[in-house]
């Protein structure tokens, strides 16, 4: 599967590879694991979504888009990493982060955008064991954070 390629078919371009915004690096390389950090809807180096969500409708397209652009960070972190997203050979995990109203129920459907990108990108190989979990804030007011990791293949 040519990632690439896939990329291009849903419309969608990788960004530059996001800088760390404090005192951690964007991925470490262990054995055949890659751990990435927590990546923000970041878009020309500034927070694309920010605010709280909500389950009103639009709020939750608001969030799906911003897990989503998180994912796309992510898979330019990979990419970063790896030279190649071809060389994933699974996304074992997703710990997605929602910064939500109190109470929040639905942060499952907003961290969708990320896992649904995922799998649209890598096919088999994107399914992931997942948590999706409202919090009362992220760094810069960011609607959304997830951190991932993937299996190297041989």
């Amino acid at each position: 599967m040519n990632c690439e390629k896939k990329l291009a078919e849903l419309g969608l371009t990788l960004p530059p590879p996001p800088a760390a915004a404090g005192a951690y690096v964007p991925f470490v390389k262990t054995g055949n694991l890659l751990f990435l950090a927590g990546t923000l809807p970041m878009v020309d180096g500034k927070v694309s979504h920010t605010g709280k969500i909500s389950s009103d409708p639009e709020s939750l397209a608001y969030g799906y888009a911003a897990a989503k652009q998180c994912a796309l960070n992510t898979l330019a972190n990979i990419k970063a990493a790896l030279g190649s997203l071809d060389k994933v050979a699974r996304v074992v995990s997703v710990n997605g982060f929602v910064n939500g109203v109190d109470d929040f129920p639905d942060s499952p459907k907003v961290i969708n955008g990320a896992s649904e990108l995922l799998v649209a990108v890598l096919g088999d190989a994107g399914k992931h064991s997942r948590a999706a979990v409202s919090v009362n804030g992220l760094p810069f007011k960011a609607s959304a954070e997830i951190a991932v990791i993937v299996e190297i293949k041989d």
